[in-house]
């Protein structure tokens, strides 16, 4: 007789602690090397435009991500749910096939760091130093991707089957992995050469690729739930590909959304300076210390949700819902009082001063404002998810980020008046909630309350 697994069995409060906890620490510590990241390439040289550079390549970063954490979504759903259905074999199809997809991935952002980087750093700005720090930061991560895709492939199986505890060993040692590498390549510390950005870069995928091989390790010692097989990998099943994507694809679109957003930002703040780009770099590193926390719940909220769906388990789904509600709100509460309370000594970790300090202070006291909104609106959005429902996640993000964020933003730049400018943040965040809500009481009225 198979074990029930503890996602349909243990207290909910309890479950959801359990498998999201372990990843809103390993997020935290995610966060953590993100920002001690840039506070490094903050010291070298000229360092606004060592943190314009970085945050020129973040676009490029997020699309990464994007397609690396949308094919694992689409992994998770279908195995979490293959799992509670008891159909085995799809589960394992699932795992495998997703493995394939993780090396394509590699495979188009290898092509991108040869071919294009350089091309995509200048269309960002006219400053040669700028130019030349962000080809050297972006091509290296590009070409050394297969680190960063295989370890969020491995961690998302882990995650599939409950065992959070093992993802987070394999992204926090990544991170410290990186953390204690960046100085020693970057300023050349000991026996190792003073490589500048580049250091910074060759840091990150070192991180990555040891925080993969944790997670290939973990998977095949602790993950007895998937029969992991090298002639399945290389033998696609259409019908599981089309299914990973069909939850993937919107998840990755959703994602990349933020790409483009980021990018179009950069354009709109670099008609005012190079450190008004700079200081949204930093406010995107310093928030990911609250949001990083909140996409840890989320993760761990969506096999849950998953499961008992599979199994048909409103009560569970509803009680999931409502605690992973006020853990999102909360968190993202402390980040709004941290924001408002200390925006100098936060600004103060990247050497900010002068211009930096005018420019960052009012930006982060403003942005913050959205943070209890987006809160809610994650936690929300799992079920969409979890259901197999991301086309809906995918036209929340459509409309905050594209239909009125960077709109907003861009006539507000109009005014001539870049503290305006931030403004564009809350007032996105607040169609993003209305437009959750909606999507989100659709869902619940036609598949939850009908279990």
């Amino acid at each position: 007789m198979t074990k029930e697994n503890k996602m349909g069995v243990m207290p909910v409060k309890k479950l959801i602690i359990s498998m999201s906890l372990p990843m809103m620490i390993s997020m935290l510590v995610q966060a953590l090397y993100n920002v001690v990241d840039s506070i490094f390439v903050s010291r070298i040289g000229d360092h606004v435009s060592a943190l314009t550079a970085v945050t020129l390549a973040f676009p490029m970063q997020n699309l990464m991500i994007a397609l690396g954490s949308g094919t694992g979504v689409g992994i998770n759903a279908l195995l979490s749910r293959s799992l509670g259905e008891k159909r085995f074999d799809r589960s394992d199809a699932a795992a495998n096939n997703g493995l394939l997809l993780t090396f394509f991935n590699f495979i188009i952002f290898l092509l991108i760091g040869i071919f294009y980087v350089r091309s995509f750093i200048a269309s960002q700005t006219e400053n040669p130093l700028i130019i030349e720090y962000g080809t050297t930061y972006l091509g290296i991560i590009c070409c050394l991707s297969a680190g960063i895709f295989f370890q969020m492939t491995f961690e998302r199986l882990l995650q599939s089957t409950g065992k959070t505890i093992y993802s987070m060993f394999s992204q926090a040692t990544g991170a410290i992995i990186n953390i204690i590498f960046d100085p020693l390549l970057i300023f050349g510390i000991g026996p190792f050469p003073e490589l500048g950005v580049a250091g910074a870069a060759y840091a990150t995928v070192l991180g990555q690729f040891v925080g993969a091989s944790i997670g290939l390790f973990c998977n095949l010692k602790y993950n007895k739930e998937i029969i992991f097989s090298i002639k399945n990998i290389l033998s696609p099943k259409v019908d599981i590909i089309k299914e990973i994507y069909f939850v993937g694809v919107p998840s990755i679109l959703m994602m990349s959304i933020g790409s483009v957003m980021t990018y179009l930002m950069n354009l709109i703040l670099s008609t005012f300076s190079d450190a008004a780009t700079a200081v949204f770099g930093v406010y995107f590193k310093l928030q990911s210390f609250f949001f990083m926390p909140v996409f840890g719940l989320n993760n761990g909220l969506i096999p849950v949700l998953a499961y008992n769906y599979g199994a048909k388990r409103k009560k569970r789904i509803v009680d999931s819902l409502k605690f992973a509600l006020v853990l999102a709100l909360s968190i993202m509460l402390v980040g709004t009082i941290t924001f408002l309370t200390i925006p100098e000594q936060l600004l103060g970790l990247f050497k900010a001063s002068g211009q930096l300090l005018v420019i960052g202070v009012p930006a982060l006291r403003t942005i913050c404002l959205s943070f209890p909104l987006a809160g809610i609106c994650i936690a929300m959005g799992s079920i969409f998810q979890a259901f197999s429902k991301s086309i809906y996640s995918l036209i929340i993000s459509v409309g905050r980020q594209l239909v009125v964020l960077i709109p907003a933003a861009w006539l507000l730049a109009q005014t001539g008046v870049l503290n305006s400018v931030w403004w564009a943040f809350p007032i996105a965040e607040l169609a993003s909630l209305a437009l959750s809500s909606y999507f989100f009481l659709k869902l619940y009225r036609g598949t939850v309350a009908k279990l």
